[in-house]
């Protein structure tokens, strides 16, 4: 008889996921040497090209033990930067244990512990894995040491590794097959199973993954969404072994996947419960906490008739990505479009470049902002996610921003330049924890407005690469802050307008009416450039007109004749100015998103 465990591989970014899940599968034998290529569960170009894992991939993986026990092991691949942390809940409601992969080099990293503590939130067996044995820098008994100080798991129990070359893979699998438990739950009872993912296929409508806890599931049976309440007729089930292979059933315990002519988007639900319609389960599973976005931003078509299209985009882009939330929202300067909650800066990329490359929308993002509170004069709390909505200065009688508590993870050398770092962005509260000799953990209370807009990278700047950080929410917190217009040839762009504290709102100004000016195109006539808080101007540039020499035709003569022609060509550009209008490229909008040192 097969046996089933369910693992998932749980690690801070850039630490081998993704090659560890490779070697597992070549092991497996699911794939010959011809077909395999690096990443192979990332199928996502984007993945492959930044070197991340994005979504959460499922494979079933056969294994016979070195006892002769035949194994079913379902893998649950997860993502490791902190702007998917949601995706890495969803896989693990799934497992019953994980393998915490820690860089050998590396060692212990703020992903490391979130994880970790999310991994004991669900209840699961933890397996330290050490990773990148192979490295000339690689520390292990430093590693051992951070696995006990910092993680409280017993150092001897973790497995060596090296999933670039191979070794130690198949103690790896044995630890698998050993110390995480068998899946629970009985056949017998009404079916429960939990949807984790979901994609959409043109022809087949929505294939959703799911992990089966209680009954059996097979083609011709009638299928319940608990949460939408729609029955559907399933055709077919089956594993995932890279590409998609029919079962005649699934059964409790397994992981795998249910096409039953799901058509509409809107019907899956991440986190609902699938029961049989004829014999209904109790209650459904507990499901996933509801994603909660951190950072807005709206997007608009570039070609208003694309607005249908890109409502279509969306609907079938939030099936795979169940952290996007968006509604209807409109610009004066840009038509119909969406207000878009992300998780994070990464999250809102992402989401950018898959819009445009899988479902072929050009589109044009306003600045990021979070969501502000204002409590007004006449006692009314509003929130706002969007500076258009901001409220009229003289009615606030006091304005709020969201705080979190974030935790950075460096070597001692570079406490210097990162307590700079926190200082800039407003960080308070700062606190000092040395876990191992020569590193230190920085604990600091800061806006999540400073630390969604280019904070990760400019941490990664100057580490060299060696810092790692996380963040939890915190609250709402008293704070000045304003809303910052920015004026193109005196008239206001919806789209680059944002909140701001009052303290860094001349810099973000200077700093914008510079990008602009780079990416703006010149005309004949003057174009001002400006940044302004309610009625007052706090910065500026100027791109220069093209210039006609009509003074050339003078040779020698009067002054008055050259004055007479420059008086003249004076008052064309000033009628031009009033009447001319200047056209914002797209390029000019992502170039105000990117960070100012890029």
């Amino acid at each position: 008889m097969v046996q089933i465990r369910n693992f998932s591989i749980i690690a801070h970014i850039d630490h081998g996921k993704s090659t560890l899940a490779d070697r597992l599968i070549q092991y497996a034998g699911l794939v010959d040497q011809r077909q395999f290529r690096d990443q192979i569960l990332d199928n996502m170009d984007i993945e492959r090209e930044r070197g991340i894992t994005i979504k959460s991939q499922t494979v079933s993986l056969p294994y016979t033990s070195r006892k002769g026990e035949k194994f079913e092991l379902n893998l649950i691949d997860t993502p490791g930067h902190v702007d998917f942390s949601y995706e890495v809940s969803r896989a693990l409601a799934s497992c019953e244990g994980v393998l915490l992969l820690i860089d050998a080099a590396q060692g212990v990293e703020a992903q490391t512990v979130a994880n970790l503590y999310a991994a004991m939130e669900h209840d699961l067996e933890i397996i330290p894995v050490i990773n990148k044995i192979d490295l000339p820098s690689a520390d292990i008994e430093r590693v051992k040491e951070e696995i006990q100080v910092e993680l409280g798991l017993n150092p001897e129990e973790a497995l060596l590794c090296s999933a670039k070359e191979g070794t130690g893979i198949e103690d790896i699998l044995e630890a698998i097959t050993e110390r995480i438990p068998p899946p629970k739950g009985s056949p017998d009872k009404p079916l429960r199973a939990l949807i984790f993912d979901a994609q959409y296929d043109t022809f087949r409508g929505t294939i959703v993954s799911c992990r089966v806890f209680d009954g059996s599931v097979q083609p011709g049976d009638t299928i319940r969404l608990m949460f939408a309440g729609t029955p559907h007729k399933v055709e077919e089930v089956g594993y995932f072994r890279l590409s998609r292979i029919p079962q005649k059933e699934l059964v409790s315990g397994e992981v795998g996947y249910i096409i039953a002519g799901i058509k509409t988007v809107s019907d899956t639900r991440i986190g609902d419960t699938i029961t049989c319609d004829g014999n209904p389960a109790p209650k459904p599973l507990h499901g996933f906490k509801e994603v909660k976005p951190m950072v807005f931003s709206s997007l608009y078509p570039i070609a208003s008739d694309d607005y249908l299209s890109l409502t279509e985009a969306l609907e079938k882009y939030k099936l795979n990505d169940a952290a996007l939330t968006y509604q209807k929202d409109s610009s004066a300067a840009l038509g119909h479009g969406f207000r878009c909650g992300f998780l994070g800066l990464l999250h809102l990329e992402i989401v950018q470049e898959r819009l445009e490359r899988e479902f072929g929308q050009s589109i044009i993002m306003t600045i990021p902002s979070v969501q502000y509170r204002f409590l007004l004069r006449n006692g009314e709390l509003v929130i706002v996610d969007n500076p258009h909505y901001y409220p009229d200065p003289a009615s606030i009688e006091k304005s709020e921003e969201p705080f979190v508590r974030a935790s950075i993870l460096i070597p001692e050398r570079s406490m210097g330049v990162v307590m700079n770092l926190c200082l800039e962005r407003r960080g308070v509260n700062i606190q000092f924890h040395y876990p191992t000799p020569k590193r230190i953990e920085i604990t600091s209370e800061m806006p999540l407005a400073e630390i969604i807009y280019d904070f990760y990278d400019k941490l990664k700047t100057v580490t060299q690469g060696y810092g790692s950080f996380d963040y939890e929410f915190m609250g709402y917190r008293d704070s000045d802050l304003v809303k910052l217009d920015i004026l193109v040839n005196g008239e206001k762009v919806d789209a680059l307008s944002l909140m701001v504290h009052r303290d860094r709102a001349r810099m973000r100004a200077l700093q914008i009416c510079e990008r602009l000016k780079d990416e703006i195109h010149r005309q004949m006539f003057k174009i001002a450039i400006q940044g302004a808080i309610g009625g007052q101007i706090i910065a500026r540039s100027t791109i220069s007109p093209f210039r006609k020499d009509v003074t050339a035709k003078c040779y020698g003569g009067d002054i008055t004749r050259k004055r007479k022609l420059l008086e003249k060509q004076k008052m064309g550009k000033k009628r031009m100015k009033m009447v001319g209008s200047v056209e914002i490229p797209q390029s000019a909008f992502i170039a105000v998103l990117k960070s100012e040192n890029e």
